[in-house]
């Protein structure tokens, strides 16, 4: 893959620390650096949703790697719960309980806010990055993150968006990662025991990737 800019979309990794340094290192092991797009649900259900959102709010620890890291609808929860009782029992019924473990009871402020600021959605030329998908039916520029973050596409569907290639997670599912038409899942169940994905795109070609890298699940 010498000579291509590449991209590296990581699907739902849910406090699998693990599984993300065994990924990352199979990353770098393939390319000199590029970009790696996290697809959000950093946090949640998994072991280790602290270290996961520490080692990728830290960044790249060699040159030549960009990282980008979008919201999932775990985070916007997580962030939510903030807000009152039925927020906080929706997101510790949702897997938040494992995280508040993972921080020992206290999340610090600064990792809040980071996860506040994360941005929904990534449109470029060739294709959009998002954590959940997105709607044909709506303009791409009203789209909010009741649809960014949390809508399910069936698993066969490919619409032609927009002329562009959609890589998400969210919608975990042992058959992934898969590409059907214009359109990658890349969220394998990691912390449900199937595994960590990543898709892998060249950045001057159109079209779905060219490769996945995979690592084993949690569990």
């Amino acid at each position: 893959m010498n000579g291509r800019r590449l991209t590296f979309a990581v699907g739902d990794i849910h406090g699998c620390l693990a599984q993300l340094e065994t990924l990352l290192a199979s990353i770098e092991s393939i390319a000199a650096g590029g970009r790696v797009i996290f697809l959000g649900d950093l946090v949640d259900r998994g072991p280790d949703s602290r270290g996961v959102v520490e080692r990728i709010m830290a960044g790249p620890r060699t040159t030549g790697w960009k990282w980008i890291t979008l919201k999932g609808n775990h985070e916007a929860m997580l962030v939510a719960a903030r807000k009152g009782r039925p927020e906080m029992s929706l997101w510790l019924t949702n897997g938040g309980e494992e995280t508040m473990a993972s921080y020992g009871g206290a999340i610090p402020l600064s990792h809040l806010v980071w996860m506040a600021e994360l941005p929904s959605i990534i449109i470029e030329r060739h294709r959009i990055f998002v954590h959940a998908g997105v709607d044909e039916n709506i303009p791409l520029d009203e789209q909010g993150d009741d649809i960014l973050l949390w809508m399910r596409t069936d698993p066969n569907y490919s619409g032609t968006y927009w002329g562009r290639h959609v890589c998400h997670g969210h919608t975990p599912s042992r058959s992934n990662p898969r590409t059907v038409g214009n359109r990658t899942n890349v969220d394998s169940g990691a912390v449900f025991g199937g595994m960590l994905s990543c898709a892998v795109f060249d950045d001057d070609r159109a079209g779905g990737p060219i490769d996945f890298l995979v690592t084993d699940g949690y569990g």
